[in-house]
């Protein structure tokens, strides 16, 4: 086994990290990646995983499989767990294992409890969801405005890297300035260090959702719901070109449904 097969871009660790670890380039493991790809059927109930879960969340892995069955295809739970765990999604219901925490990364606790949100630049969020292609399938994280539910930056990659979050931060931080409270799950792209380190280098003080509350995060959850269903199924983009035009031109034409008051639970 050569060290280029220890490298999983859907491992908690940061492909950064990994590369590290294993002494290679990581450019040479983009390249090693994209050799191998991903098999059509897997990237068929890819897709129809993502639909499931974009309408309805609160399915695990074993309604995903009675709900695949019922469309014909037959799979298992270990592979809906597998290409779940790939897509990095997971039931939006009470339990463990709810997000890719990494076990060395510090957690922070949730600020936001009985918190009315009433101005712009209070809580900022994010999270990180799949949008399918012909070929495969994308990453999008995206930085919202609790208070606007402006879109304030967003980025795509083939990875779960943690580099594409940070830009999506640092732009946000520069178009916008700071924060008073960045929220976010427990992911291990929003704990590892150089995601946080730009947080506290901008004084800005740190919520994540407890375990087993997946509503803690929900207005993201929300426009996830929203850009897939109103452009991303619509449209059908072919090419990771056309998907990043298209959703500029959403984000930059879609006016933010401003509420006057947001209770945080």
């Amino acid at each position: 086994m050569t060290r280029l097969n220890w490298i999983e871009a859907a491992d908690p660790v940061a492909l950064t990290r990994q590369c590290e670890l294993a002494g290679v380039a990581r450019a040479t493991v983009y390249a090693h990646q994209q050799a191998r790809p991903v098999p059509q059927e897997d990237v068929t109930l890819s897709h129809l995983l993502d639909e499931l879960y974009t309408a309805h969340p609160f399915y695990g892995t074993r309604r995903m499989v009675v709900a695949l069955r019922q469309r014909g295809h037959t799979v298992n739970r270990k592979r809906v767990q597998r290409l779940m765990r790939n897509l990095g999604l997971a039931g939006m219901a009470p339990g463990p294992n709810t997000s890719q925490a990494h076990p060395g990364h510090k957690i922070y606790p949730y600020l936001l409890r009985g918190v009315s949100v009433t101005r712009p630049n209070q809580v900022w969020s994010t999270d990180i969801t799949y949008l399918r292609l012909p070929r495969g399938f994308v990453y999008l994280v995206a930085i919202i405005d609790w208070y606007s539910r402006k879109v304030l930056s967003w980025r795509l990659s083939n990875t779960m890297d943690a580099a594409f979050c940070v830009d999506a931060l640092e732009d946000a931080l520069k178009l916008y300035g700071a924060p008073e409270v960045f929220n976010s799950d427990q992911g291990s792209q929003f704990t590892s260090e150089a995601f946080t380190g730009v947080l506290k280098a901008h004084e800005v003080r740190i919520s994540m959702d407890g375990r087993g509350r997946a509503f803690d995060n929900i207005f993201v959850e929300r426009l996830w719901r929203t850009v897939k269903y109103e452009d991303v199924y619509l449209r059908g983009y072919a090419t990771l070109g056309e998907l990043t035009v298209g959703l500029a031109d959403y984000f930059s034409s879609t006016t933010p449904s401003v509420c006057t008051r947001v209770s945080a639970t």
